[in-house]
């Protein structure tokens, strides 16, 4: 534990608890925190997780972006909540896990990647879980809960034990944040 990772473990939390607040700074603290843990996981051969931290680092600059600007149909109003339908999830998690699993023989044949395939699984769904978040799409709460929990065995195996804290922080935020962007979804509809 550095703290470097203290840093990072700071500004991660202070992302998610901006984002459940739907607060547009989480998109600032986003972009620092990835940046420190770019290169805390390029030295530890997370190969695949240091290239999805180099990936936040670009979509914390498009989330503020969509955040601010995303409702294109009213001038001056941010972006609403909005849901996948159970099939269009579904299928969006069959064709992630197929990305996975050739991603996952290639980083464990050809690279010096550790952890292969399960660092590929929650590279190539948080990719897709962090443009969810930046579309204010309900389900992507859903897809961190699982993200999340399977990182927490990643990072402590590695040593990171205060990013395993951090993520264990972050699955239980992600169920509130589900619960109380779906509280607030259900109220647009009427």
């Amino acid at each position: 534990m550095t703290s470097w990772e203290m840093l990072a473990v700071f500004l991660s939390i202070t992302y998610l608890v901006l984002a459940i607040k739907q607060n547009l700074w989480c998109w600032a603290a986003a972009f620092f925190s990835t940046l420190i843990y770019s290169i805390l996981f390029f030295d530890a051969s997370l190969l695949m997780d240091s290239f999805l931290n180099i990936f936040y680092l670009i979509m914390a600059l498009y989330g503020w972006y969509s955040w601010k600007f995303g409702n294109i149909t009213q001038i001056e109003k941010e972006l609403e909540i909005s849901s996948y339908s159970f099939s269009k999830n579904i299928k969006i998690i069959l064709s992630l896990t197929i990305i996975s699993l050739c991603l996952g023989y290639y980083m464990a044949n050809y690279t010096r990647a550790d952890y292969a395939y399960l660092d590929t699984f929650t590279t190539v769904f948080a990719v897709f879980a962090t443009y969810m978040l930046t579309k204010k799409i309900l389900e992507n709460w859903l897809y961190w809960v699982v993200i999340d929990a399977v990182s927490i065995y990643i990072y402590i195996h590695k040593g990171f034990y205060l990013t395993a804290v951090l993520f264990s922080i972050y699955t239980i935020l992600a169920i509130i944040a589900f619960k109380q962007w779906k509280k607030e979804y259900i109220s647009f509809d009427y």
